[in-house]
């Protein structure tokens, strides 16, 4: 049974998945670092702006959960599945994602990201020249 609102519930994942980004983007930058690249400052650039619009989105979203009493907590994970709680105005909803299905979310919130990075990044370059 459906306890949450569409707008709770969209406010929640959303939060849940970009804070999987956020994993996801500190991890290719620390790759990135590290790896062989001869000019690596591009790509550092573009993924620290993903990861500032990703951080502020999360900030943003967090901002609406507290004032909508919304929470979600991972409870667990298997090869298959993983479940996360939803809670909000004192009621719970139990929601399992087939970890594919997360990958994928995530991957398409990464390349949103991108996007709006590159737009931004390309402006500030075309107003430098």
């Amino acid at each position: 049974m459906r306890y949450l609102t569409n707008e709770e519930f969209r406010i929640a994942s959303r939060y849940l998945f970009l804070s999987m980004a956020i994993i996801v983007l500190e991890k290719d930058l620390e790759q990135i670092e590290n790896g062989a690249f001869k000019i690596k400052e591009p790509y550092m650039n573009l993924l620290r702006h993903m990861e500032q619009l990703a951080k502020n989105e999360r900030k943003n979203l967090r901002g609406q959960m507290r004032k909508g009493n919304i929470d979600v907590v991972f409870i667990q994970k298997n090869d298959t599945f993983s479940t996360y709680l939803f809670m909000a105005r004192g009621y719970e909803e139990e929601r399992r994602y087939f970890n594919p299905a997360v990958r994928k979310k995530v991957e398409q919130l990464y390349r949103e990201l991108m996007v709006e990075a590159l737009k931004d990044l390309a402006q500030s370059l075309s107003e430098a020249y």
